[in-house]
């Protein structure tokens, strides 16, 4: 069943067509990789996806719902999550704390119980609490609860970027680079992590990498993008002996 559908999106930035006819459809409970050159339009998608930007063309559907015009916020109560090519997290604040900042489209107290901390804030802020820390226990960081996130080795800030993600509860996670600057054993590390994310809460994760070793090693389906437009779909074996797709990356 499809979880995510988009179909034939497009977006002009002045007379530049960024990114031109793209149609993708995801299944619940599938790995999905996004790859292409450099400027191929790959993070371009991924705004559209979260509603930074909005398709000049085309219709993104979530669940049946579309997503078209709507805001960030919206859709992310939607179900859909995202982590960025250069990690931003809250770096002056706790590990804690930039979990419970990925449950902001949970929280129903209000500003007037928030001001005059009446019981509703009290008792949120202790559920937000508890599931934070049952998320990081997930992954082993529940030792960093009290740690700045600027002092985190760097794989571990990258993990907790995709921690701060699940915190929303999304069905549809989508990461941007989740393996840049990290070393091999990271990398495979991670490949781990990403499998045990889609398997344990049962949500479907569409990644953006270069890494082809973790794009090959892991994704189901695997969509290129080049100067905009689909270059091909298949599986990793039908993509790395694509002849269009080898000279894309590699030239003549």
């Amino acid at each position: 069943m499809a979880i995510l559908e988009i179909k034939e999106i497009g977006i002009n930035f002045g007379g530049l067509r960024a990114v031109d006819n793209f149609s993708l459809q995801i299944d619940s409970h599938e790995l999905a990789g996004l790859i292409g050159p450099n400027g191929a339009g790959k993070t371009t998608v991924f705004n559209m996806l979260t509603g930074v930007y909005e398709p000049t063309d085309g219709k993104i559907m979530l669940n049946g719902v579309e997503l078209n015009g709507k805001k960030c916020s919206d859709i992310s109560k939607l179900g859909v999550a995202r982590t960025f090519q250069n990690i931003r997290l809250f770096k002056d604040l706790t590990v804690l704390d930039n979990v419970k900042i990925g449950m902001g489209n949970q929280v129903d107290y209000g500003l007037f119980s928030g001001i005059f901390k009446l019981p509703k804030y009290f008792k949120q802020e202790e559920q937000m609490n508890k599931k934070a820390v049952e998320l990081l226990k997930v992954f082993d960081l529940d030792q960093y609860v009290n740690v700045h996130a600027s002092n985190l080795p760097y794989g571990k800030q990258r993990e907790l970027e995709i921690v701060r993600a699940l915190a929303s509860n999304p069905k549809l996670l989508l990461l941007d680079e989740p393996a840049a600057g990290m070393n091999p054993q990271e990398t495979a590390d991670l490949m781990y992590l990403i499998k045990k994310i889609r398997d344990e809460f049962d949500i479907a994760i569409l990644l953006i990498e270069h890494d082809m070793n973790l794009v090959m090693g892991i994704c189901e389906k695997i969509t290129v993008l080049n100067y905009g437009r689909i270059l091909a779909n298949g599986n990793a074996s039908e993509i790395q002996n694509n002849r269009e797709v080898i000279k894309a990356y590699l030239g003549d």
